[in-house]
């Protein structure tokens, strides 16, 4: 008797031993079925070394319960004792299943089958899993004798006999077997049928690779043929009924439970096709309307039941287009896409958790692996295997994936698989998610082998593997066509020439030659340089790949590198600062006026960093800040034209940092993630505002370097700068002129003369030194807006400007005005004439009903002569239906007819008043979205073509490459240029609806409300 307060020796040693709950074990040993080994050393010793010796005993027990016999529980524990094969196996079971348990309580004669331990029972089959179930003839024998063949694989597994390579494959073998036995039932039940057809199963999916887990769909594919001299139609009918049974056996549930579901969703047209096709009929399809996703689900078809000829006939026939699949348009993006719309579907509690599906999981290796077969195997047959750990093997010892990332990524595989296959063990369900409670993971853990700190353990181990597998899967595609121009270790096998232009075209790389030319010039040589570059490159290249022209992305990059290698900064900010590489790919790859920008300062890349992880690099600045920049740096200068240099090296700069955060903010570091929703109106005004303050601050540093040189300090006369046009409403594009009038008052006892000489110098020589050639973009004034157009003089007096506007004003001047701003130059003169130009843009009591006819006499003569000859209307941002003339002119309407009535209507800013106008019930809620909506989309369009093609225009580019960058900016994937032009259509046809009613007066007055 144990004394209280103390444990008894075997308390102690069932602890020593792995108990977690030795109170209950305790209980469990003293029961009746245990007499006579209870004590026996041997026993705990075996229950110790088990995944969960608990769960172990308490199995044990209940099988011996289950005996039938007294005799029978001798049997078995006599054999327990004596055997150590039965023994590990057994116990092994029991303490890593409870379903297994469950199984063996329920049939307790299945113990026998871990006894036999000879050679040939250590790598079973087919055959051999056919004979398993060979006296399966109906729904419910054959589980019962699957659990038993299961249960053969399971203790081989747990004892470590067969690797978890094998262990798949044991398991793909009994699938196979099973599906045969559940075909051979239903074609029992109805021989009617069977004679009819020619059914045929294809395995697909882990089965089909010969990689099956525990507890998985069985993907099939189901082929058949008549029979000689049967009608085709009726056949089909037979063998769809056959399948439809063949699946119901396996699938469903009885007293003996499910085996798996069988699922035949990779069939054509998936759930919504006709579960059995012909030969024919599957061809068709795959020729015709197969995606890229269908043709790598075909890697892995393999035929396993049914007509062996058939089956056999189906894989030749396609295998030939599953080959070609690495051709399509799009093909590298399509896969990478469906492997992120499976990870943007895992549910945001369970990303953490998922072992297969996950970032760093199952799948991402799968992908890779997959991706290089088909790109590869097209000429290179070896790699045409259906596992993924063969194929692995193959691709490294073909020289397409490094050694070492091979065997990284093979050990990450196989740790993961194993995890899996344990996780499903336990309760035999399907599940992919790593457990959270403690006891779980104890048992998952130990059961890999992790005895001394199971649960610490098994977390280490899973993440450095994952973090191998999330590092190498990138680079796995890109890394060996740097090793194809680079010098290789003793050994490592070389990616041919020609395979390296295989996966570049496959990549989008129109000049394959000329991209391992910028490889072997960026990357070769023993260099710290080239050695940075070896390392950033492959996840460059992938980036690359991901834009409308991945050679001009690359070229650029070797052009930015070649300025900038030698100086220490650049490769390092590139290597430490995670956003710099990304961002400086997507602005390289997105289009001309970036890089160009870039190259004429490459110290700009700097821009792009992160720093302090704020992304400031590319956070826009203000107007003070640049006015600030830009003046202390005319300070500075000696004379006029050095210092205007200096200001259009700022502009220049600041161009780079607006475009580059614009495409940043669209497809980079800052764009929004998935399924967020993305306000491009506020994009639209952050680029709009930054040049329009940019243009500003440039023209008041010129102006201030100009006067300083010709005239001191002080000019002998007041002047100011108003903006127009785009650029008083804060809305400049990157190639936007800016639109001016220049404004003067001579001080006080000044010349008049003199000051209208002065005014027109300074406008002159400001002219002039913005377009003076030089590395920097030129700024281009237009003052066409003026009094008497370009007939007029350039410069007036605010009294002249008073005097033209009373007695001379047209009606399209006093509209032009809604855009007048003090945008440089004497604050209080600019003030003033906007004062003076408010009672023409705003007049009292609105506009006459001529005055209205006359507007819209303009719009409609400009859209039948301004637009350019051969130009779609529908297509065409500026002029065209419903782009942004449209739905400036109607805002504009609104602004004179109300403005005088209206304060919120009093802007210069084409967002803002129709925003008024809503408010102020001019138009309706769903008017003002549909007309925001479509010049959002056209001014983005505007940017999208500056952008791409670094120079000016207001239609889609023709050049299908050019189009395509121009659909990645605006938010739209491979091959669907079509949908960006349907869109911009549907959008812009729903603003000239708008446009008809409000401005062209198919419906005058406020919006009914």
């Amino acid at each position: 008797m144990t004394a209280p307060g103390r444990r008894s020796s075997t308390f102690t040693r069932l602890l020593r031993h792995g108990f977690t709950d030795p109170s209950a074990a305790e209980r469990l040993l003293v029961s009746p079925e245990l007499t006579g080994v209870r004590d026996d050393p041997v026993l705990l010793e075996a229950l110790g070394a088990t995944a969960d010796p608990d769960l172990a005993l308490l199995g044990l027990v209940r099988l011996l319960e289950a005996q039938p016999t007294p005799a029978a529980r001798r049997e078995l524990l006599g054999t327990l004792i004596a055997a150590k094969p039965l023994r590990d196996r057994l116990l092994g079971v029991l303490g890593a299943s409870e379903a297994l348990g469950d199984h063996l309580a329920r049939h307790p004669h299945d113990w026998r089958a871990l006894v036999t331990y000879e050679p040939r029972d250590l790598h079973p089959g087919v055959e051999e899993f056919e004979r398993g179930l060979a006296e399966a003839d109906d729904p419910v024998s054959l589980r019962v004798a699957y659990r038993r063949c299961l249960l053969s694989i399971a203790a081989r597994d747990v004892c470590a006999t067969i690797d978890v390579a094998q262990t798949a494959a044991e398991l793909a073998d009994l699938a196979t077997a099973t599906l045969r036995a559940a075909l051979a039932i239903a074609r029992t039940a109805a021989p009617e049928d069977a004679a009819a057809c020619r059914l045929a199963v294809i395995a697909m999916g882990k089965c089909g690779g010969h990689e099956l887990n525990y507890v998985s769909d069985v993907d099939v594919i189901f082929v058949a043929e008549p029979v000689e001299g049967a009608d085709e139609q009726q056949a089909i009918r037979a063998a769809t009924r056959l399948a439809s049974h063949m699946m119901r056996i396996c699938s469903q549930s009885t007293v003996e439970g499910t085996i798996w579901p069988v699922d035949a969703n990779l069939r054509p047209e998936g759930r919504n096709g006709p579960l059995v096709r012909t030969l024919v009929s599957h061809l068709a399809y795959y020729q015709r309307w197969a995606k890229t996703w269908e043709f790598q689900a075909l890697l892995k078809a393999r035929p396993v039941a049914g007509d062996a000829e058939l089956g056999a006939e189906y894989v030749d026939t396609l295998a030939p287009l599953v080959w070609k699949a690495a051709e399509r348009e799009n093909f590298v993006h399509d896969v990478q896409k469906m492997r992120r719309r499976v990870v943007e579907n895992i549910p945001a509690g369970e990303v953490e958790r998922e072992l297969k599906l996950g970032p760093g999981g199952l799948r991402d290796v799968e992908f890779a692996v997959q991706l290089l077969q088909l790109v590869h195997g097209r000429a290179d047959t070896s790699l045409r295997g259906g596992s993924t750990l063969g194929a692995l093997r193959a691709l490294a010892d073909g020289g397409y994936v490094g050694r070492a990332d091979a065997e990284q990524l093979d050990q990450a595989y196989r740790f993961l698989r194993s995890m899996e296959h344990r996780i499903q063990l336990y309760r035999l369900r399907r599940t992919h998610l790593l457990p959270e409670a403690e006891v779980d993971l104890r048992r998952l853990g130990r059961s890999l082998g992790l005895r001394t700190e199971p649960v610490d353990g098994l977390l280490r181990e899973w993440k450095r593997h994952a973090a191998a597998v999330r590092r190498l899967h990138e680079k796995l595609f890109y890394r060996p066509l740097l090793d194809a121009v680079a010098q290789l270790a003793p050994g490592e096998t070389r990616l041919s020439a020609g395979a390296a232009r295989e996966r570049l075209v496959a990549l989008g790389y129109a000049d394959p030659a000329a991209a391992l030319r910028h490889l072997e010039a960026l990357a070769s040589g023993v260099s710290r340089k080239a050695a940075i570059q070896r390392t950033l490159l492959p996840v460059m290249l992938g980036w690359f790949a991901d834009s409308a022209d991945p050679d001009a992305g690359l070229l650029n990059f070797r052009r930015v590198s070649d300025a900038l290698g030698k100086t220490p900064w650049y490769l390092r900010l590139l290597r430490d600062e995670g956003a710099a590489a990304e961002n400086l790919a997507r602005v390289l790859s997105a289009g001309r006026l970036a890089p160009d920008l870039l190259m004429r300062a490459p110290e700009a890349v700097a821009l792009l960093g992160d720093g302090d992880g704020s992304g400031g690099g590319l956070r826009l600045r203000g107007r003070a800040q640049l006015e600030q920049e830009i003046l202390a740096a005319v300070r500075r200068a000696d004379g006029a034209q050095q210092a205007v240099t200096a200001a259009r090296g700022v502009r220049r700069r600041e161009l780079f940092r607006t475009a580059a955060a614009d495409i940043v903010g669209t497809n980079g570091t800052h764009a929004p993630a998935p399924g967020d929703e993305v306000d491009h109106g506020r994009l639209v005004d952050l680029v709009g505002g930054a040049v329009s303050d940019l243009t500003a601050a440039t023209l008041a540093g010129t102006l201030r370097a100009v006067v300083r040189e010709k005239y001191g300090d002080t000019l002998p006369t007041r002047f100011a700068i108003i903006g127009m046009g785009r650029f008083g409403g804060h809305e400049l594009g990157y190639g936007s002129d800016a639109d001016v009038l220049f404004v003067h008052e001579p001080w006080e006892g000044a010349d008049e003369q003199e000051a209208a000489r002065a005014a027109n110098t300074v406008v002159g020589e400001m002219r002039r030194l913005l377009q003076i050639p030089s590395t920097d973009p030129p700024l281009l004034i237009d003052a066409d807006l003026r009094p008497e157009g370009k007939s007029g003089p350039l410069v007036r007096t605010l009294k002249s400007y008073g005097a033209y506007y009373r007695r001379w004003s047209l009606g399209w001047e006093s509209q032009a005005l809604l855009r007048a701003e003090h945008v440089a130059g004497d604050e209080d003169l600019g003030r003033r004439f906007v004062e003076l130009v408010d009672p023409l843009r705003y007049p009292e009591g609105g506009l006459g009903d001529d005055a209205v006819r006359e507007i819209r006499r303009l719009k409609a003569r400009m859209e039948s002569e301004r637009l350019p000859r051969g130009a779609d209307p529908t297509l065409h941002a500026k002029l065209g239906r419903g782009g942004l003339s449209d739905v400036e002119w109607t805002v504009q309407l609104l602004q004179l007819q109300y403005g005088a009535g209206e304060p919120g209507l009093r802007t210069t800013r084409t967002r803002a008043a129709l925003a008024a106008a809503r408010a102020a019930g001019l138009v309706t809620d769903e008017e003002a979205a549909t007309l925001d909506e479509a010049w959002v989309l056209a001014t983005r369009v505007r940017n999208a073509v500056m952008l791409v093609r670094g120079r000016a225009g207001d239609t889609f580019p023709s050049d299908p490459r050019e189009l395509g960058a121009v659909g990645r900016y605006l938010g739209y994937g491979p091959g669907h240029v079509g949908d960006m032009l349907d869109d911009y259509r549907r959008v812009t046809r729903r603003a000239r609806a708008v446009v008809e009613a409000r401005f062209y007066g198919m419906q005058d007055g406020p919006a009914p409300r």
